[in-house]
């Protein structure tokens, strides 16, 4: 079985990180891939956030089923939450560099069974270079902080809030993270 390779909490809501479930070359051709794809400024954290979007390109959800990185998410929904079947709503991914604004927000509300499979994709990412995603509390205090490790798997409860941080003024690459929404069936 797949195990995470740790676990946290946000005010009572999991967070699981997953790495080693793809290999560098499967990330790496990903990343290259999304080096050439066509992404769109229309992407907004939240509905007061219209005058800050960011870069997203959507897949098509018939899509998913054909890439490399969905049995990959499946295999960590089982570990993390056994028992229990989630089925994909939207794909897509984001896109950040350096200067650009990316602000806190949920994705399901309190109470819905949602979670987020957030997938970490670069060739290689230094430390010096930022771009961690923040969880904050309830009372918007940051609780944890995830490095983008490439081709970590970040699953989470989607409604806890959270903010994917862009790259700092030394990075030369987009931070990419291909995002699987996910509702309890």
């Amino acid at each position: 079985m797949t195990a995470p390779t740790r676990t946290a909490a946000v005010n009572g809501r999991e967070v699981f990180v997953f790495d080693g479930l793809t290999t560098l070359e499967d990330t790496t051709r990903y990343f290259v891939a999304l080096s050439q794809a066509s992404f769109t400024r229309t992407e907004k954290a939240r509905p007061d956030s219209d005058e800050f979007r960011h870069w997203v390109c959507e897949m098509p959800l018939e899509n998913l089923p054909r890439i490399s990185l969905w049995p990959a998410t499946q295999a960590a929904m089982a570990s993390a939450r056994p028992g229990e079947q989630f089925a994909p709503y939207r794909v897509y991914t984001n896109l950040a560099s350096f200067g650009d604004t990316l602000l806190t927000h949920v994705d399901a509300l309190p109470g819905k069974r949602e979670l987020t499979a957030l997938w970490f994709i670069a060739e290689h990412w230094d430390t010096e270079w930022g771009g961690e995603t923040l969880f904050y509390d309830d009372a918007g205090d940051a609780q944890l902080a995830v490095s983008p490790k490439p081709g970590r798997l970040l699953l989470f409860d989607g409604a806890i809030r959270h903010a994917g941080k862009p790259p700092n003024r030394n990075c030369n690459v987009a931070r990419y993270t291909f995002a699987i929404k996910l509702r309890a069936v």
